[in-house]
């Protein structure tokens, strides 16, 4: 007796599927990420602020992106052309590295001060800066 055979040939191409909790979880986990990022941004915007106001500057110019730079540049007494530096891969790591300092003396501050809580931890310098008793001194003067 002679037995025909069949072959199914067909395939499941459909995607995996991901399970409601999972996705809900990365869900969850992203947006506190963000309502933290945001958290971290308002403060930085608010301590700017009131360092440019303290520096006899606008305080808005803080919220404006490039803006800022330019009035940050202008408090330390630095040229404004130096903006392009910050889009030189390494060059800007220096240049954030001399900003810091040079922000510190504005404010009277020294070395390890803006090391460590202006270049290293921005935020709580900026915000000790901003709303501690520190006074701005004026425009640095420049060894270079």
């Amino acid at each position: 007796m002679f037995l025909a055979q069949t072959y199914n040939y067909s395939y499941d191409v459909s995607a995996p599927t991901v399970s409601a909790g999972l996705a809900a979880g990365a869900l969850f986990v992203f947006l506190i990420w963000m309502l933290f990022a945001l958290v971290i941004a308002l403060v930085g915007i608010v301590a700017l602020w009131k360092i440019f106001v303290k520096a006899g500057q606008p305080g808005w110019a803080a919220i404006i992106p490039i803006y800022n730079m330019y009035i940050m540049l202008k408090i330390i007494g630095r040229p404004g052309w130096w903006i392009l530096l910050f889009f030189i891969p390494f060059v800007n790591f220096i240049i954030t590295i001399v900003i810091a300092l040079d922000l510190g003396k504005a404010f009277g501050k020294d070395a390890g001060f803006s090391i460590v809580l202006l270049w290293l931890f921005s935020i709580i310098g900026y915000l000790i800066l901003g709303f501690g008793k520190a006074e701005y001194k004026g425009v640095p003067k420049h060894t270079t």
